[in-house]
């Protein structure tokens, strides 16, 4: 694999240094250089079943606020959004985050190419989308994500909420504190492994990145590369 070096693109991650520390390896995905490994394949794909850490900050996602907003939404084809705090998969295993009755936030599948969010990003215009405003995400949020059978336990250390697989289902959201910054977490498991997004304001990625971090060392846990995450989940509908 290439190894792409992030101070050649214009966008990369809010926290490329910390992860060329830990030897990743990086190629171009989306404009930019994506953390693809950590380690060897086997090395990753044994952490990220256990409990490993992932950098999906390079990858488009986009917010759309307003009272019409979920309406909006629905005619473009998002389904689910039932009900606040919770997440639905989208065609191209993409997902729609219902975050309050007038904030929703969409992320890519693991390919992190989604047409399907792409299409929809480019219908919205204040002249289509009357009571709709697009708010940046990519540039304003990070994206972490923590997976494994010991994630539940680690987030214990640095958050209220109960994230046990058996107390908080997959596909909740809870926006709430870990390690005294907001953030929102979401369950969404990776085959039959646990795992959760971890979004919150990039100005506090540096510090949430070392809070994981740090948590993870008393269960063995470390840095993997996206590959880890590819190898875990199923393939998209």
């Amino acid at each position: 694999m290439a190894n792409s070096d992030p101070t050649d693109f214009a966008r990369r991650s809010f926290v490329y240094r910390r992860l060329k520390q830990r030897g990743a390896a990086f190629a171009e995905l989306d404009g930019a250089a994506m953390a693809m490994r950590c380690g060897t394949e086997g090395e990753d794909a044994r952490a990220a079943g256990a409990l490993g850490l992932a950098d999906l900050s390079v990858l488009p996602r986009w917010g759309f606020k307003g009272r019409s907003a979920l309406d909006w939404l629905r005619v473009q084809g998002v389904r689910g959004m039932d009900a606040d705090n919770a997440s639905a998969e989208q065609y191209d295993g993409a997902r729609a985050l219902r975050l309050s009755p007038g904030e929703v936030l969409l992320l890519p599948g693991l390919d992190g190419r989604s047409v399907f969010l792409a299409r929809i990003a480019a219908a919205w215009s204040l002249d289509t989308a009357p009571g709709t405003y697009a708010v940046p995400r990519a540039d304003s949020h990070y994206w972490f994500v923590v997976a494994g059978v010991h994630a539940a336990a680690m987030f214990a250390k640095l958050c209220g909420v109960d994230l046990r697989p058996a107390k908080f289902a997959d596909g909740r959201i809870a926006q709430t504190s870990v390690a005294r910054s907001n953030a929102i977490v979401v369950r969404r498991d990776l085959g039959a492994t646990p795992a959760y997004d971890i979004l919150g304001d990039s100005a506090s990625a540096g510090f949430m990145w070392a809070s994981l971090e740090d948590a993870m060392i008393e269960f063995g846990g470390r840095t993997v590369g996206l590959d880890a995450l590819r190898a875990l989940a199923p393939h998209p509908a």
